[in-house]
């Protein structure tokens, strides 16, 4: 671990907890036309896109956690690129959180601290492949954890769903290029580790 390296991953995650987040796309849109929300479809909407942006915030932690322990120049390049990709969904969780007038969760220091330690831990000591299958993993349920919010989103809020839409897409491509560069399948015990982790995080994150 170089000191570069370090000072990178301490920027990411200033960046990340108190920048405002740049996007490198637009941000998608509806088709449809906006419809008013009323209160409470407002405050569940942000209540969701809350729980979305945490999400990003240890996307952004988990990969800058896994690039930091990576010694594979090739699949660092490759973790760097999901990580702008995830940068894109931070910005568009914190402009809609901002056009609903709600904010971010309080906990997101916590909630990066976090994902950064399951990230580098993943990598330093299972090795790249391991850290890959943490990838497929993770991306598989924020997918299923997105399809839930698609659901559960007022049928009126077209804008959060067009960004809730795109996200889901990119995150099955993050998988499907872990999967390509050589995951291996993590132990069941594990996986329903990191259902318990995210379970607690998304009820958390809902309310505070």
């Amino acid at each position: 671990m170089t000191l570069n390296a370090l000072i990178l991953a301490a920027d990411s995650a200033l960046r990340t907890l108190w920048a405002e987040p740049r996007a490198s796309r637009a941000t998608p849109q509806a088709q449809a036309l906006p419809i008013e929300l009323s209160d409470t479809e407002r405050r569940e909407a942000a209540a969701l896109m809350r729980v979305n942006h945490v999400g990003e915030v240890c996307a952004q932690a988990l990969y800058t956690g896994q690039a930091l322990a990576c010694h594979n120049p090739a699949l660092r390049a490759q973790l760097a690129e999901a990580s702008r990709e995830e940068t894109d969904h931070l910005a568009w969780t914190k402009q809609r959180l901002d056009d609903l007038n709600d904010r971010p969760s309080l906990l997101n220091p916590l909630w990066y601290a976090g994902a950064f330690a399951i990230g580098y831990a993943a990598g330093k000591l299972g090795g790249d492949q391991v850290s890959l299958g943490f990838v497929v993993e993770t991306e598989r349920q924020v997918e299923a954890h997105l399809q839930s919010h698609m659901d559960r989103l007022p049928a009126a809020d077209s804008a959060s769903r067009a960004i809730v839409s795109q996200m889901k897409a990119d995150e099955i491509a993050h998988a499907q290029m872990a999967q390509k560069a050589g995951a291996v399948e993590l132990p069941a015990p594990v996986k329903a580790l990191m259902q318990a982790a995210a379970k607690v995080m998304t009820t958390v994150g809902h309310r505070i």
